[in-house]
């Protein structure tokens, strides 16, 4: 139990009236008569609420949430108590998460229910614990507040975006506009899945006419192809200290899991089987799998990865996963490269290259291209501005050296990833480099 301040303020009005008393007699009288009357009045306050039984709660939530997106969450109070309740609620959500509408005045009549709306927008992915909720109740003069916690646990997952899983089935059911920026295309080549026959147009190739369906129609008539099917790709994802970095609002780990959904998204939906493994402090194997129950046992085994404080082995990792991989993949490695990993890559991708089909998303921190966009004003400045210039000249060669082992480079900022990452996804199958 805890005073408000009207009951300060009483207590404030009683002082006064004694330090009247002091040098007007006369108000003795008044002073004994207002502490008398001031006391049945607290006392009586304070034990109907302590005989108030405390409200039930019921909590309306979704069992699984969308980082960075707004949801809807419901409470409904019910009072078991035959007066009427002034209370203020507040839900135990997670600290990280933000929350509009909340704490909340309600107003419930006797033996009445009230319901609470309000809404949160989570921050980090995982798994995440609704503790209970918060209730503090008023007396029926206000005097006296009484708190109590109602223990109330729920257990929640945070997933990334869904809005990028949504935008990759939208992409490959060819969406007449795209957010993405990505416009799956018929093949007119020769190699992958047949598709229909149509008449020839200019540019066909020779070995791309039916001679038996053009002698029918007596015109020339070409077989018309579109990406081949059934072929693998695997997500080989680093989830090391250097995937620790925050940029745009969102760390690159995140921004990797949002592009990993999409392409994953369009893969299932182009027939092709998708997988994950995780290194770098966190090893996880999901086997490349079809159709859209591989869509979600991917997103279960990814939504809750963290970046670890170790260090990454990109070639420990490509060698454990060539062992895993029978067929040729399409493996796409997602890092942020420094320095010191420059050898471990290289030899990764000469190993995965054997093989496979390797493309490689290296990110770039926002915060050192912004500093490189920087004026330079001092000497501080300067030597800022050449080493940013150095560090910068040190990435282009070692993707340029990348690329001539027949990797696949993206050197980007992660904001860029996702568009980027299913662009060159299609290039490659409409190149049939699979």
């Amino acid at each position: 139990m805890r005073p408000t301040p009207a009951l300060s303020w009483l207590f404030v009005g009683w002082t006064l009236i004694a330090l009247v008393a002091v040098w007007w007699p006369a108000a003795g009288p008044l002073w004994w008569g207002y502490g008398g009357l001031l006391a049945v009045v607290v006392l009586g306050d304070v034990l109907v609420l302590w005989r108030t039984p405390v409200p039930e709660v019921e909590r309306t939530l979704p069992g699984t949430l969308s980082q960075g997106e707004w949801c809807a969450v419901g409470l409904v109070v019910r009072s078991t108590a035959r007066r009427r309740l002034r209370l203020l609620v507040h839900d135990l959500h997670p600290a990280t998460f933000e929350v509009a509408g909340l704490p909340a005045s309600l107003l419930l009549s006797p033996l009445g229910e009230a319901r609470l709306d309000y809404r949160l927008r989570p921050v980090t992915r995982g798994d995440v614990v609704f503790a209970g909720v918060d209730l503090a109740l008023y007396s029926p003069l206000g005097l006296w507040r009484r708190r109590q916690r109602l223990v109330l646990p729920e257990r929640v997952r945070v997933v990334p975006a869904l809005a990028a899983l949504r935008r990759g089935v939208a992409l490959a059911a060819q969406d007449a506009r795209l957010g993405a920026g990505v416009h799956p295309h018929q093949r007119r080549g020769s190699d992958g899945d047949f598709h229909q026959l149509r008449d020839y147009r200019a540019g066909d190739l020779l070995r791309q006419i039916d001679w038996k369906a053009s002698a029918r129609a007596r015109r020339p008539i070409s077989r018309e192809y579109r990406e081949s099917r059934d072929q693998q790709l695997v997500f080989l994802l680093d989830c090391g200290r250097h995937m620790r970095h925050l940029g745009d609002g969102a760390g690159h780990l995140d921004a990797a899991l949002a592009a990993l959904l999409l392409v994953a998204g369009l893969a299932v939906r182009q027939g092709d089987a998708v997988g994950l493994m995780s290194y770098g402090g966190t090893s996880r194997w999901c086997p490349p799998r079809q159709g859209q129950p591989a869509l979600r046992r991917l997103l279960d085994d990814c939504y809750d990865l963290q970046p670890t404080l170790e260090a990454a082995d990109p070639l420990l990792a490509a060698a454990t996963l060539q062992q895993r991989l029978r067929r040729r993949a399409l493996v796409v490695l997602i890092t942020c490269g420094r320095d010191e990993d420059q050898e471990g890559l290289e030899q990764a991708a000469r190993l995965l290259g054997r093989d496979h089909l390797l493309l490689l998303a290296d990110l770039r921190e926002r915060s050192l291209e912004d500093a490189l966009n920087q004026p330079v004003r001092d000497l501080s400045d300067a030597l800022r501005f050449h080493a940013l210039r150095d560090w910068r000249e040190r990435r282009r060669v070692r993707c340029a050296r990348l690329r001539r082992r027949g990797v696949q480079v993206l050197d980007l900022l992660p904001a860029q990833l996702p568009s980027a990452l299913a662009d060159r996804y299609l290039a490659i199958k409409r190149a049939g480099m699979l």
